[in-house]
């Protein structure tokens, strides 16, 4: 694995960092030296969540202590990277396991920038510990996400995105099958190809295997892991205001999160078998755009009326949910920024889970609370699926009413999955809106570690 930035094995020249918090602080400055406290009384430091006061020394610096609000909330600590001076720290008290597990989560995830066209202003600050491989492994995957919906589609489109799967399928010895432009409508795939026929850039499904190479490992859980990843989406033929336009290289961000979930797992040698699809694709307008009243075939064979084009994310995922779906997994998980409604509902931070199986959404929830990575479940209130008639096809893509738009996208993909077979989607916003500390504005893993604790807890 690739390095983290913020992090040291060595603690040579480490300098000692205290970690307290406002409710702790009275108790802890009675314990330090009057010149200490007189220093911090100085200052007016109270260890207020988000601060951080520096400590002199004979020579420079002696330390810092840095004030969090929960010591097991990982994003307490995310500031300190970047707020204090560059150079290596060490915690100087002691921490229980689940603090020291989130002290390690809050600076990797504060430690992050994305630096592609340019270079960081600063380097973060280090820390000194033996970082634990699996939280470093899940690190390294919400980076995956992060850098992979902060690149813009010239540099991101569904060929690049390929080529992103094709690297972790080498590299963790997965097989993996691309089926691209025309090919998809010989295979079945023409709900895929509908959407994305009007690119440039040909559509795709990409499928990667791993975990069933041997008899041992082909009796293991099977899991399927989908994500949309629309490139970039226009809106279609019913095309976006430039402001709902502006961030659309956002849109591949299920795919984004379902790539970085299968690596996460094959890094980790999971004892499962894994199939990743990602309908990789553009919703670009061109002479042959899918147009609004067309009836497009389906690879389940329900005939689908297009109501919007800019309702195309659901329309990739039927196709790749059918396929995963006639695999007969023990799971089918999907990752897709689906739906404004869902933030409107929710916000920017909570994702909306859908699932048919009660015991699955339970174990996902209680993971995110464990986790710090929350998401939050919505009903798939089947009566709404009225919304989605049509008079001239088996449904239509979008919705008759402006009410209850996620929950009426998530019917439709339950449309594609059999009632018997355990299945949750995710509505992901897999963004930023402005800087905060662990959560720099910019694309954004969401639910990813709660989804990777859920499934360690099913099966390790």
């Amino acid at each position: 694995m690739t390095a983290l930035p913020g992090f040291t094995a060595t603690a040579d020249h480490a300098l000692p960092l205290h970690a307290v918090t406002a409710n702790g602080f009275a108790a802890w400055s009675a314990q330090q030296s009057v010149t200490l406290q007189a220093w911090l009384k100085a200052q007016g430091f109270t260890a207020a969540a988000g601060t951080v006061a520096l400590l002199p020394g004979g020579e420079g610096l002696a330390g810092a202590v840095l004030g969090v609000a929960d010591a097991n909330d990982p994003f307490a600590y995310a500031h300190a990277p970047y707020a204090l001076p560059v150079g290596d720290w060490r915690i100087a008290d002691a921490l229980n396991a689940d603090a020291v597990a989130a002290l390690q989560f809050g600076w990797g995830l504060g430690s992050y920038r994305y630096t592609r066209y340019r270079d960081s202003a600063r380097a973060p600050a280090r820390l000194a510990i033996d970082l634990d491989e699996d939280i470093a492994a899940q690190i390294a995957a919400c980076f995956r996400v992060r850098d992979l919906i902060n690149t813009p589609t010239e540099h991101m489109g569904p060929d690049e995105m390929e080529a992103v799967v094709r690297e972790i399928s080498i590299a963790h010895g997965a097989d993996l099958d691309v089926l691209t432009g025309d090919d998809l409508l010989t295979h079945n795939f023409p709900a895929i190809h509908a959407v994305g026929r009007a690119s440039h850039r040909e559509p795709r499904l990409i499928v990667l295997h791993w975990g069933g190479n041997t008899d041992e490992s082909r009796a293991r859980p099977h899991i399927v892991i989908v994500g949309k990843g629309v490139c970039f989406d226009t809106g279609g033929l019913d095309i976006k205001a430039a402001a709902g336009m502006r961030n659309m290289k956002k849109d591949m961000g299920g795919a984004a999160h379902a790539i970085a979930l299968a690596e996460l797992i094959m890094a980790r040698k999971l004892p499962v078998r894994i199939t990743l699809l990602v309908p990789a694709v553009e919703n670009a307008i061109g002479p042959n755009a899918y147009r609004p009243g067309e009836v497009i075939a389906t690879r389940k064979g329900i005939s689908v009326e297009i109501d919007n084009t800019d309702a195309e994310g659901r329309i990739v995922l039927c196709d790749a949910l059918a396929y995963a779906a006639e695999q007969s997994p023990q799971l089918i998980l999907d990752f897709a920024t689906l739906t404004g409604a869902a933030r409107i509902a929710l916000g920017p931070d909570l994702p909306a889970l859908f699932s048919n199986d009660d015991a699955l959404a339970n174990e996902w929830l209680a993971a995110g609370t464990r986790q710090s990575d929350p998401l939050w479940r919505m009903p798939l209130h089947r009566p709404y699926m009225r919304y989605l008639s049509s008079g001239i096809a088996d449904l239509a893509n979008a919705s008759s009413s402006t009410m209850a738009g996620c929950i009426t996208a998530a019917l439709y993909l339950d449309r594609f999955v059999p009632a018997e077979q355990p299945w949750a989607h995710l509505d992901v916003y897999s963004w930023n809106d402005s800087d905060r500390p662990g959560r720099p504005a910019g694309g954004e893993a969401q639910a990813l570690r709660s989804c990777y604790a859920m499934l360690k807890a099913r099966h390790v």
